[in-house]
């Protein structure tokens, strides 16, 4: 079985290839390797992924037709993982268009390649984002999402709806995961784990908005794996053979109980910033994940402590710092 996974140089993409890997399958890893935040980061995932003989790497963006088309003819893949996107709520403000081109033109190569060559199962990020303003939490797949306050948002629910159309038309089985603010090693430099964690290392001052009432589901690393691959496994059926799922850690977090874990393993008092709420981002969020552990049995196991617990021990690993 092929299976061929865009955005590999990625947090979530890199992680989920490494773990395919390990099981023995041959993986198609395709990323163009932005510079969106660090790229020495991206490239010591991907020298990671390649020291598996089951892995191979192409260096290209799914928005370019004519170079994706060359991909899906050369690898036949079985399946395919679009983790591949333009990422960040707050960046998608000041850059909308990347959004398009990356997470709207560059999903329809991938939902046409994968109708043109038969792919028996579409896997794709969505995002906790698409909720946006008026639901009441936990968050379920049946709530409204047609209120969204950033263009992040608005191209992850164009997704859900492209995806829809295509298992409509062409009965091209597609699944959607709605993510719920991932962490782990590995993880991402701009999100909440690493800037707080770097900032606390260095004893410098960083800003929380909504003066710290957010709370989010935070999902460790290892169980978005475990549900990709219980999906991968699920492939949905029907006459639309379509499925949304909600994929978090079923809980709530403070995120003063987030940065008070942080102080706690790096052995630091945060020099915190208190701020208002900022534009495009929402106080909280919470996901109801019946539907996926009635249909795969996904079970989140890593509670928030112990998942921070890896994520500083890594930072440190990886940054040569002492703790």
């Amino acid at each position: 079985m092929n299976i061929l996974i865009t955005g590999t140089a990625g947090f979530i993409g890199s992680a989920l290839a490494k773990k395919l890997c390990e099981n023995g399958l041959k993986v198609i890893g395709i990323d163009n390797h932005n510079d969106y935040y660090d790229t020495n980061l991206k490239l010591s995932r991907v020298k990671l992924l390649l020291s598996h003989n089951n892995y191979k790497h192409y260096e290209c963006d799914i928005a370019n037709k004519i170079e994706m088309s060359k991909i899906f003819l050369e690898e036949k893949p079985n399946i395919v993982f679009n983790l591949a996107a333009q990422a960040g709520v707050r960046y998608s403000i000041e850059y909308p268009q990347s959004y398009i081109d990356s997470n709207i033109s560059g999903f329809q190569n991938i939902l046409d390649l994968s109708k043109e060559t038969k792919v028996s199962h579409v896997i794709y990020a969505s995002s906790s984002s698409v909720y946006g303003l008026g639901n009441s939490l936990p968050y379920s797949v049946k709530d409204r999402v047609d209120r969204p306050v950033s263009i992040y948002a608005v191209s992850k629910k164009t997704n859900e709806l492209m995806a829809h159309v295509y298992s409509h038309m062409y009965k091209l089985p597609t699944t959607g995961l709605r993510f719920f603010t991932v962490y782990g090693p590995w993880g991402r430099p701009d999100m909440a784990a690493w800037i707080f964690t770097k900032a606390i290392f260095s004893d410098e001052v960083f800003n929380v908005f909504n003066y710290g009432k957010h709370s989010r589901d935070f999902t460790y690393i290892d169980d978005i794996i475990s549900g990709l691959v219980g999906v991968m496994n699920s492939v949905p059926v029907g006459d639309t053979p379509y499925k949304i799922y909600n994929i978090g850690n079923n809980k709530a977090e403070l995120l003063t109980d987030f940065i008070s874990y942080l102080e706690k393993y790096i052995g630091k008092k945060a020099k915190v910033s208190y701020l208002n709420m900022q534009p495009g981002d929402v106080k909280d969020t919470h996901a109801d994940i019946d539907d996926i552990k009635k249909d795969i049995g996904f079970k989140p196991t890593t509670e928030l402590k112990y998942g921070l617990k890896k994520f500083v021990n890594w930072y440190a690993k990886y940054h040569d710092i002492n703790i």
